[in-house]
């Protein structure tokens, strides 16, 4: 498992864009619907840990797949289980959402 900051996040998507990357926010729907990181280059797909093992079928297995949460802890417990299930290319965004509206957007709102 590979952890990317969000200083690294546009650089690796971009990078990788022929190869469609998922960007699987791993929060609730409330939390994404009050703030929901959508970029070029990646296919955005919700999926609340909550469901995750329910709806493993929706992730593809040939791209690499970033998992987001709030702050990071959520998504690197995603991330670690997506790659012990035999998903090759996964990725954890380091302090997540909020360090993307500290560090990247500001006008990404906070909570």
């Amino acid at each position: 498992m590979q952890r990317l900051r969000v200083t690294e996040l546009q650089d690796f998507l971009r990078d990788n864009a022929a190869r469609q990357p998922v960007l699987l926010d791993v929060r609730e729907p409330w939390e994404v619907a009050l703030a929901a990181l959508r970029l070029p280059g990646a296919r955005a797909l919700d999926i609340p840990m909550s469901e995750l093992t329910a709806r493993l079928n929706e992730l593809p297995d040939d791209a690499p797949i970033v998992c987001l949460c709030h702050h990071g802890v959520r998504s690197a417990s995603v991330a670690a289980y997506l790659a012990r299930h035999g998903f090759d290319e996964v990725c954890d965004v380091v302090g997540g959402i909020d360090a993307w509206s500290r560090e990247i957007d500001p006008r990404l709102p906070r909570y």
